[in-house]
């Protein structure tokens, strides 16, 4: 469990329907661009949008369609509480992925729920559950102790997506634990990959539209060319920012690209100016040189 584990992008069609042909063909993008692992449904997929029949239906077109391929396959099996969730790990184990990912749940009323919810995902699972530390009910953050705990008690629990605050010092704190902690990865669109990646760990899970330049970020950096990694890495922060500053441009990409045939999101709406439209091209024009697919 190394590298770069992309959390895959959620497909709509223009009536606002999930697009399964989409997310089908969204496997071989996933494929062509290198990456370590597939990641449905978390955050980045717009989840909470999906009903329970989506997501089952999803993840039986993923497993069918990550047969056979390089990548490994993470299901997402968070539910709002332990009910729901371990409802999703039993449909996910029965389709064979590689490993399974938990955000926490909503309902939460304490860092004891988040345990409780945890170990119950602990005795049912049978392969590795990396617990997602960020994204459940509202100011609620596992501590590092408590995941810690889990990991020693439950050893397919020992996989960790931090994205809490401070989340280096957190980062560092699950690290001085391993072997329990088997792997650390980062979110939060692998803003602070490279430090992280300088600490030792493992990865990062970042969202779909540019999955073949973090890898080629990551091939670069595993080999030594730190100034190389740099340099691209800048180029791919560009966009990361303009995410943020132009609502939709994740979604233009993924169309841009061809893995989609449309930018229907549920989570927002937006209509993109020519000058939006001209600002994402100039950027997205100095990663040009480092595309794979």
């Amino acid at each position: 469990m190394r590298g770069i584990f992309v959390i895959m992008a959620t497909p709509f069609t223009e009536s606002g329907a999930v697009d399964y042909e989409d997310l089908e063909r969204e496997v071989d993008f996933m494929v062509r661009c290198g990456v370590h692992g597939m990641v449905w449904p978390q955050l980045a997929s717009e989840y909470a949008s999906l009903d329970k029949q989506e997501r089952m239906r999803g993840m039986e077109v993923l497993a069918k369609a990550a047969r056979g391929k390089a990548p490994a396959l993470v299901l997402g099996v968070q539910g709002a509480n332990v009910e729901a969730a371990l409802e999703y790990l039993k449909k996910a184990e029965d389709l064979g992925p590689d490993a399974l990912i938990a955000i926490p749940p909503k309902e939460a009323k304490s860092v004891e729920d988040f345990r409780r919810y945890y170990e119950a995902l602990g005795e049912a699972a049978r392969r590795p559950l990396f617990i997602q530390t960020t994204g459940g009910a509202k100011g609620i953050t596992p501590a590092v102790e408590m995941i810690t705990g889990l990991a020693r008690k439950y050893p397919h629990l020992g996989y960790v997506k931090e994205e809490a605050e401070p989340v280096i010092e957190r980062m560092l704190a699950l690290s001085k634990e391993r072997p329990a902690v088997r792997s650390l990865f980062s979110g939060a669109a692998g803003k602070g990959m490279l430090y992280e990646w300088r600490l030792g760990m493992d990865g990062t899970m970042p969202g779909a539209p540019f999955s073949d330049i973090y890898v080629r970020i990551w091939d670069t950096w595993q080999a030594g060319e730190k100034e190389k990694a740099r340099e691209i890495f800048s180029k791919l922060l560009l966009m990361i920012n303009l995410d943020t500053v132009i609502p939709g441009t994740r979604q233009y990409i993924m169309k841009r690209r061809g893995v989609f045939r449309t930018m229907v999101s549920r989570r927002s709406k937006f209509a993109l100016s020519a000058k939006a439209v001209e600002e994402i091209e100039f950027c997205y024009g100095g990663l040009k040189p480092y595309l794979r697919a």
